[in-house]
């Protein structure tokens, strides 16, 4: 079963820190892209980071560039997302993805925000920041 498993959410106060992990379960990671993307009530779902297969290269948000880093550890199936300087307008659900398939045009599809209809999706972890 191909699964996606999202961790490491919780509350935080603004300008805080918190890193969420992305488990992946069921196949390769090495060989697929991963998205993060979050979305929060009453906002559209966006792309905040992504990296390519084998890290090769990586995408940020502009609004969070400078603050995240997203980085992987193919050998225990985890994609990690750190992030720092935390504000309150940045209290979402994250969430991890991939799409359907691997390869460079896929890849660059997540970057762009798009996981495709066949894409796999972890379940989502709240990230609260609040003082």
């Amino acid at each position: 079963q191909l699964q996606l498993v999202e961790s490491g959410g919780g509350l935080e106060q603004p300008g805080r820190s918190l890193t969420l992990s992305c488990v992946a379960s069921g196949f390769t990671l090495s060989m697929f892209g991963i998205g993060w993307f979050r979305q929060g009530p009453w906002k559209e779902r966006e792309g905040v980071s992504c990296i390519a297969s084998a890290g090769l290269s990586d995408n940020y948000l502009d609004s969070v560039k400078g603050r995240f880093t997203i980085s992987r550890d193919d050998a225990k199936n985890t994609v990690y997302l750190q992030m720092n300087n935390l504000g309150p307008e940045e209290t979402d659900t994250y969430y991890c993805a991939r799409r359907g398939a691997t390869g460079v045009y896929n890849e660059h599809r997540l970057c762009a925000g798009d996981p495709g209809r066949s894409g796999v999706w972890g379940q989502g972890n709240q990230g609260t920041v609040s003082s």
